[in-house]
């Protein structure tokens, strides 16, 4: 993700979040958090530019990866890409040195959680009243350790999304980068 990302970002955010988090936020994480890393999912709808229709960001710090969002653009859900998202971020984090993963999640997204169960997230605790829009608890998810039968998985579940990805028709006339 880059700073001419974020008008694109916040129009996802709000359509997505009752409450967005700030373009100012976003900028702040990019200049200024060295901890912070965002990630952006685009499709190429010629004639026009580039549409970002994802994003992902996660905070390393010190050896955990601490995922801080996970977001697809309402119309283009159910076809992977979220999960595309996740091990792209995985990949990177592990490439930095990260040996733990953690995240938040609703307790009412269940799409979610399965999501991160099938790659062996494990709920670990909770943060009741977490979130400030309807004071809903939050399940805490770890993917620990993140060791090499675990890359393995990554690697080989990647290219199979991929794969699949190539195959299946998205919304309109594009091509997923």
């Amino acid at each position: 993700m880059t700073l001419d990302d974020v008008d694109q970002v916040m129009a996802i955010e709000s359509l997505v979040y009752t409450q967005p988090w700030s373009a100012r936020g976003y900028r702040h994480e990019l200049t200024h958090n060295d901890l912070a890393h965002y990630q952006v999912l685009t499709v190429s709808q010629p004639p026009g530019p580039e549409r970002l229709i994802g994003y992902i960001g996660y905070w390393l710090v010190l050896d955990e990866s601490h995922i801080s969002t996970v977001v697809i653009h309402p119309e283009w859900r159910g076809h992977g890409l979220g999960e595309l998202l996740l091990l792209s971020a995985l990949q990177e984090a592990i490439a930095q040195g990260a040996a733990v993963a953690t995240l938040e999640v609703r307790r009412s997204n269940l799409v979610a959680q399965l999501l991160y169960q099938k790659y062996g997230f494990e709920v670990v605790g909770e943060r009741p009243r977490y979130y400030h829009d309807n004071h809903e608890d939050a399940l805490i998810m770890t993917l620990s350790p993140l060791d090499e039968s675990v890359q393995a998985a990554l690697r080989q579940n990647w290219e199979s999304l991929r794969s699949r990805l190539q195959l299946v028709r998205l919304p309109g006339p594009a091509s997923v980068e």
